[in-house]
């Protein structure tokens, strides 16, 4: 099984590898007081159910530790998002200080995300080195940033979302580096979607993740998001949006079948209902504006036994139809 491959792929797939060669197998450490453990897993369940019911949801179908782990890493990232998105002066010297300590082999005692994901890290040897990508991902957010074309869009939505993906796979298990490609695609997929889904907001708060090339190739401007226009050209732009997106998500799934038989429905669900917001996208005529887009929960589990038995039986191992 091989993944199809975009020339905007090659420098993400460099920088997908190189931890794997670079591993620092010891620079965290399990921890030993098993209350404080319970505790510090538990916080970062509260907080994973508290922001993300589709990843809480998904995350669930997984074997305790590992879910335990996935949660962690989601509080990670979470914490680090809301670092940047924080009014205030200080921002960069908050996230500095919070990649010190979450990415210390021993985090403070009364710092329970950093705790758990210390622990994380160590139970399941994930490379450092994909949660300094991502740090530094999320870095750029501090300053106005804007995307000439979606190679450039590709680079940040590796930092931001593959890198979560491939620490994702540490934790479910994964046959080998075939998988790293499956990877990197289903996070470009998962971030975009996040754009899309969120193109009001992101304005709102002062940016705006489109590439310009491809607004400018629809006939749109600035002045028509700030308008929160919704038209022929915005339909058009938004329908090459979602095609691209779903081409990506049909590329990455079958890698679903490349990850430990455990981690699977895990992973597969979570891709599957973050890719039904993109229908109800769809579904609201495209206006991104004032509806934020999202999977019901009756939706989600219409789609979660088709998701168990394509997870299960191989449902993945040929590209799926975009």
């Amino acid at each position: 099984m091989t993944v199809q491959l975009d020339a905007w792929e090659s420098p993400l797939l460099l920088q997908a590898y190189a931890p794997l060669e670079n591993r620092l197998r010891h620079d965290a450490q399990l921890l030993a007081d098993r209350t404080q453990s319970e505790l510090a897993f538990h916080h970062c369940q509260v907080i994973t159910r508290e922001h993300s019911h589709t990843f809480f949801v998904a995350s669930a179908l997984l074997p305790r530790s590992q879910r335990e782990a996935i949660r962690a890493l989601y509080a990670f990232c979470r914490v680090s998002d809301d670092l940047v998105d924080r009014a205030g002066s200080d921002q960069a010297a908050r996230l500095q200080e919070w990649r010190q300590r979450s990415l210390s082999g021993q985090p403070p005692a009364d710092d329970p995300v950093a705790l758990a994901w210390a622990d994380a890290r160590a139970r399941f040897a994930i490379p450092r080195q994909y949660a300094e990508q991502l740090l530094d991902g999320i870095a750029t957010d501090l300053t106005p940033t804007r995307y000439q074309s979606f190679a450039e869009l590709a680079q940040y939505s590796y930092s931001v979302a593959s890198t979560v993906g491939l620490m994702s796979m540490h934790i479910v298990g994964y046959t080998g580096t075939e998988a790293i490609p499956y990877a990197v695609k289903l996070g470009v997929a998962l971030q975009l979607t996040n754009i899309l889904r969120d193109v009001g907001e992101d304005w709102r708060n002062g940016r705006l993740y489109l590439p310009e090339d491809e607004l400018a190739a629809f006939g749109l401007t600035d002045a028509d998001i700030a308008r929160d226009i919704v038209d022929d050209r915005w339909r058009a732009f938004m329908r090459f949006q979602i095609a691209r997106t779903r081409r990506l998500y049909a590329e990455a799934l079958p890698g679903v079948m490349l990850l430990h038989r455990k981690g699977r429905l895990a992973i597969a669900a979570a891709a599957e209902l973050y890719r039904a917001i993109l229908d109800d996208i769809e579904a609201h005529d495209y206006d991104v504006f004032t509806h934020r887009a999202h999977t019901s929960t009756r939706r989600k589990l219409a789609l979660l036994p088709g998701i168990w038995l394509r997870s299960r039986f191989g449902g993945y191992s040929r590209k799926e139809r975009a």
